[in-house]
């Protein structure tokens, strides 16, 4: 399954000038279960897609809202002539269509 499958809501965003937030909050416990069982949101992946250190890339999983944030360096910083999306929120695209392994729950 894809991880549009299981979010409701999946979004990247600007934290200031130097670091991107990504959200992921999930349709319900079910599909949250399978997300963080999956591992697959891992500081590996965020540091391949978007270039940087896998130490640098911070992983949380809130069990309660059933969501998961993951913070990281910008690639460039905001406004760089090299920088492709000022306000950080058309970088979430390639995630979109992310296989997840497992299985929901039906």
């Amino acid at each position: 399954m894809r991880l549009l499958d299981l979010c409701s809501l999946i979004r990247s965003k600007n934290a200031g000038p130097f670091v991107l937030t990504f959200d992921f909050m999930c349709r319900d416990a079910e599909s949250y279960a399978t997300l963080r069982a999956s591992g697959v949101l891992s500081p590996q992946l965020f540091a391949e897609l978007y270039g940087g250190d896998p130490n640098d890339v911070l992983v949380v999983h809130h069990d309660r809202a059933e969501a998961v944030k993951v913070s990281m360096p910008r690639p460039v910083r905001q406004g760089d002539m090299r920088d492709s999306d000022s306000y950080g929120g058309q970088l979430y695209a390639p995630l979109v269509d992310l296989e997840v392994p497992g299985q929901q729950a039906v």
